[in-house]
Order: C-alpha cells, then structure tokens, then sequence
C-alpha cells in the first residue's frame, strides 16, 4: 500500500498516515484534553469517552477507514508529530500530538477535498493547526491535482476558524447541525490553488505519488 509510504514534512511538523502503532499515541494526546469539558468541536462527542472506549473507537475509525477506501468515497487519516531544532531524538520516537484527515467523495468528478482535524491542548496556540492544514492542502492541490478545499466550524469556534481563514479560505454559506440535542450554527468555509495563502516554506513528501494516487483511484484530470 504506498499510502503507508507517505510522509508530509513542514518545518515543525511530520505527517503520516495513521499506523497501528500510531493508535496509542493518538489516544494519549486525546485524553490529554483538546478542548474545555463545557464546549463540543464535533459533531460525533467522541471526546466523551474514557480511555479504552476511545482506544477502540480510534483504531475502529482508523481501520475502517482502510477497508472502505474506494475511488468514490476515500479519506486519509494523519498522524501528527512535532520535530524541533535542536532535538536529536528520531521523529518517528516523538509524541503524537494530533490527527489531521482529508477526505473526498466522488473526486474525479468533483477535484474537492474536505478537511478536519484536532490537537493536543498543549500544542494549541503555537499556530501548528495552521501548519498542518497547509500541509494536507499543498498535498492535496500539488500531488493529487485537487482544485477545492472545503472546512466547517461552529460559529463559536473562532480557533478553527482563525486557522481556516488564516491560510486562504473564504466563507460558504452557513447550515444548521445538531451536537448533543441541541442545534448549532457551522459556517461552511471554501479555499481553492489560487486562494490559498502559500508558506514561504516548502512541503517535503516522501513516498510514491503516482502509486498513491493510483491506490486511491484518482484519475488524471480531463484534458491531462
């Protein structure tokens, strides 16, 4: 599977798709805390459970994942690490410190990836939601030729929205969910290539492009 070879680098940051030993780690940085006990970012209240329900809930998620893959309806699960200047320690022996998806449906036709993601509370506020994003959106636009970045936060949610504005998307209208029995106002938030504010830095890959994009069936687009 050449997604497992896949490697996202920025200057703080490796991504990789999420392996079985990256479960515990993702599990550990969840029940650290990622948001106050009186606020709910998701739709699902995942963040709930205790330790082993959330154990198995992630490596369930992560797995079926894997096995529903197909070209019309496909997401990748990260596993996010920091690298300082300075520390000798190998990134793959550093904490994970969050999670970062992308996913698509029907994207030969439609060329639109959606995104979310979470970090550890004690990451939070060092602008690395910022760098995450960019990373997944830079791969998604560079490698796999998408042409549309989608995102979503609660109206009270002005960290998510901070990170999505802050890297180039635009508003999109705005729907009505309900979180835990109650209704909630989510801003739909749109980026595209030409909107989306580029780094100075340059993102790293690693790993086999044509095979990824062949594993998750993305076909070149029209006129390529």
């Amino acid at each position: 599977m050449p997604l497992f070879g896949l490697e996202l680098r920025t200057p703080r940051l490796v991504l990789r798709p999420v392996w079985d030993e990256d479960i515990n780690g993702l599990t550990d940085a969840a029940v650290a805390g990622i948001h106050p006990a009186d606020e709910m970012p998701f739709a699902f209240p995942w963040t709930r459970d205790a330790r082993p329900a959330l154990l198995a809930g992630t490596a369930k998620t992560i797995w079926r994942e894997r096995g529903w893959r197909a070209p019309h309806d496909w997401s990748v699960s990260f596993a996010v690490r920091r690298i300082d200047d300075g520390d000798t320690t190998p990134w793959w022996e550093m904490p994970v410190i969050g999670r970062q998806d992308v996913t698509a449906k029907d994207f030969n036709i439609l060329r639109s990836v959606g995104t979310g993601s979470w970090l550890t509370s004690s990451e939070q506020g060092k602008r690395l939601g910022k760098e995450m994003r960019l990373a997944v959106l830079l791969w998604a636009f560079d490698h796999l030729g998408a042409t549309e970045g989608t995102s979503s936060a609660y109206n009270w949610n002005a960290k998510s929205m901070g990170v999505s504005l802050g890297v180039g998307y635009s508003t999109n209208g705005e729907r009505r969910v309900i979180v835990e029995g109650r209704m909630e106002p989510e801003t739909l938030l749109r980026v595209t290539p030409d909107s989306l504010m580029r780094p100075e830095w340059t993102l790293q890959t690693q790993g086999d492009q044509a095979g990824i994009r062949a594993e998750l069936g993305i076909l070149p687009p029209d006129g390529a």
